[in-house]
C-alpha cells in the first residue's frame, strides 16, 4: 500500500513522503567547454569584489522575501536593474553571484536536498527549465569550491553530479554572466534576471527530511564480487525483458529476476548475521531516494510501493516535490531500483499500446446520439487519460501480488534448504529495522486516495499486461 506524506513527515497508503505508496506530512546539451574546470578557486579578491559583494547581497534579500506575485516580480526587475548598471563593474558581479549561487546550492545540502532531487524540484516548478539549467550551475560551483562533497557523500551523489552535467563550463566566476549571456543569447538585464529568479527560487525551497548516511561498501571482496555477479544475473534478465516483443518471454524473466533478487537479500541477510551484525554491514537500514515523473505519478508511485514491498522496503512518497524516499538495506534498495525501472518500462510501453487500440476501438465505434440528433461525444485525450491511468493502477496493483509470491516462494525454498535455523528471525529483525528507520524518518504519513479509477477497459488491460510483465521464474 502506498503512503504519502510531507517534505519531512508522511502520508500511509502504499507509502509517499511529502515527501507504496506511503505520502510523507538534469539538463542535457552542457559541453560548451566541456570537462570540470579550476576557475573557481579563489586568488585575492579585486578591489571591486567586495562592493559588488555587498550589493549582491542587498539585492538576493529583497529579492528572496518578496511576496509572490506581482511584488517578486518588480523586486526581480528592480535588482536585475541594478546589478546590470553597477558601479562596481558586471565582471565583480557575476563572481558575486556565482559565489551566492554555491552558497545557496550549499544551503539546500543542509536542508536535505540532493543534486537530482533539487533540479527535479525547480524543473517542476513554473518557469523550471530556466530556474533548474541555472540551479545545476549552483550546483556546478559549489562542487567546484568544495571538492570533497564528490566523494564523501557517496558514489550516489557524484554519480547524481555526473547524470546532472554538473561541471563548471565558463572560464572564470568573473566571466559566468558573459558567458551566460551569450550561450543563452540574452541581454546583460534578461541574465540578471533570469539568474535572479533562480537564485530567489534556490533559497525558498523548503526543508526535506534528511536521508540517512549511506551504508558502507561491503569490506570483504569475494562477497562483493559474488553480488557484483548476483546484480548482474539480475540486470542481464531485465534487460531482456525490456527488449523482447513477446509477453510470455518477458513475464518468465521478470518473474526470474524477482526470484534472483529474493535470493540475493536472503544471501546477504545470513552473511550480515554469520557477521555478528543482523542490522547489516552498515549498521542498519539506509535510504535513497527515486525520481517520481509525470504524468501518471500516482500510479507510479503505487507501482514503485508495490517493488518496494516485495523487496522488503518501505516506500515514502512526496507528491508535491516529485520523488518516492526508499528505505531499506542497501541490496534490497538496489534491487527495489533495478525492477521498479524496468517494470516501469515495461508497463508505459504496454500502457502505451494497449491505450492506443483502445482509443482506436472507441473511435471506430457509431457515434451515439443525443434526442436532438448532434453527437454526444467524450473527448479522445480525456478518454485516452482515463484509460491509461487506470492500467497502471492495475497493473501495480497486480504487480504487487506476482512479487510478493514470487518473494514468498524464493523465503520458503530458502527456509526449506538452508543449514541455518535462524533465517526467518534474521529477516524479521531486518523488516522490524526497516519498519523502525521509516517511522523515524516519517512519523507522520498518511494512505494515498487513488483518484481517477474509472475505466473497466483499462483495468482489465492492465491487470492482463501484469500478468505476462517479465519477472523471470519462467512461469507465467
Amino acid at each position: 500500500m502506498s503512503r504519502h506524506g510531507d517534505s519531512g513527515s508522511g502520508e500511509r497508503g502504499g507509502r509517499g513522503e511529502r515527501g507504496g505508496t506511503r505520502k510523507s506530512g538534469g539538463s542535457g546539451g552542457r559541453g560548451e567547454g566541456a570537462g570540470r574546470r579550476e576557475s573557481t578557486r579563489r586568488t585575492a579578491p579585486a578591489a571591486d569584489e567586495p562592493l559588488a559583494d555587498e550589493l549582491v547581497a542587498d539585492v538576493l534579500g529583497r529579492v528572496r522575501y518578496a511576496a509572490d506575485g506581482a511584488a517578486a516580480e518588480d523586486a526581480v526587475e528592480a535588482g536585475a536593474s541594478l546589478l546590470a548598471a553597477a558601479p562596481a563593474g558586471w565582471e565583480a558581479v557575476s563572481a558575486a553571484v556565482v559565489a551566492a549561487a554555491a552558497a545557496g546550492a550549499a544551503q539546500c545540502w543542509t536542508g536535505g536536498w540532493q543534486p537530482a532531487d533539487l533540479e527535479r524540484f525547480l524543473r517542476r516548478a513554473a518557469d523550471g527549465a530556466t530556474h533548474a539549467e541555472l540551479a545545476v550551475d549552483a550546483i556546478a560551483a559549489d562542487a567546484a569550491r568544495n571538492p570533497a562533497t564528490r566523494t564523501p557523500r557517496g558514489p550516489r551523489w557524484a554519480d547524481q553530479l555526473r547524470r546532472l552535467g554538473a561541471d563548471v563550463w565558463w572560464e572564470a566566476d568573473r566571466g559566468y554572466l558573459d558567458a551566460l549571456a551569450r550561450r543563452r543569447r540574452t541581454t546583460r538585464f534578461q541574465t540578471a534576471y533570469d539568474t535572479l529568479a533562480a537564485l530567489r527560487a534556490l533559497a525558498r525551497v523548503p526543508r526535506i527530511t534528511p536521508l540517512p548516511s549511506p551504508p558502507a561498501p561491503p569490506a570483504a571482496h569475494a562477497r562483493s564480487a559474488a553480488a557484483s555477479r548476483a546484480l548482474g544475473r539480475i540486470r542481464g534478465l531485465l534487460a531482456k525483458a525490456e527488449a523482447t516483443t513477446f509477453a510470455e518471454e518477458a513475464e518468465a524473466l521478470s518473474a526470474k529476476a524477482q526470484e534472483l533478487m529474493a535470493r540475493h537479500s536472503i544471501d546477504e541477510a545470513l552473511l550480515d548475521s554469520a557477521a555478528g551484525s543482523p542490522h547489516g554491514t552498515a549498521g542498519g537500514p539506509s535510504a535513497i531516494r527515486i525520481g517520481i515523473e509525470g504524468p501518471y505519478e500516482q500510479a507510479k508511485a503505487l507501482l514503485l510501493d508495490a517493488v518496494a514491498t516485495a523487496n522488503r522496503c518501505q516506500a515514502v512518497w512526496a507528491a508535491d516535490i516529485g520523488f518516492s524516499t526508499l528505505i531499506g538495506f542497501a541490496p534490497d534498495l538496489e534491487a527495489t531500483e533495478l525492477l521498479y525501472t524496468s517494470l516501469l518500462l515495461q508497463s508505459t510501453t504496454a500502457m502505451h499500446r494497449a491505450g492506443d487500440a483502445h482509443a482506436r476501438k472507441k473511435d471506430e465505434a457509431p457515434a451515439r446520439k443525443k434526442q436532438d440528433g448532434a453527437p454526444l461525444t467524450r473527448g479522445r485525450s480525456r478518454r485516452t487519460r482515463d484509460f491509461r491511468q487506470t492500467f497502471l493502477v492495475a497493473y501495480a496493483d497486480r504487480i504487487r501480488t506476482r512479487l510478493t509470491t514470487a518473494t514468498e516462494a524464493a523465503t520458503t525454498a530458502a527456509t526449506t534448504d538452508s543449514p541455518a535455523p535462524d533465517l526467518l528471525p534474521v529477516l524479521a529483525a531486518r523488516e522490524l529495522a526497516v519498519e523502525e528507520t521509516t517511522e523515524s524518518l516519517f512519523p507522520h504519513t498518511a494512505p494515498v486516495r487513488l483518484r481517477g479509477i474509472h475505466d473497466p477497459a483499462g483495468w482489465h488491460a492492465g491487470n492482463q499486461a501484469a500478468d505476462r510483465a517479465h519477472l523471470g521464474d519462467g512461469t507465467p
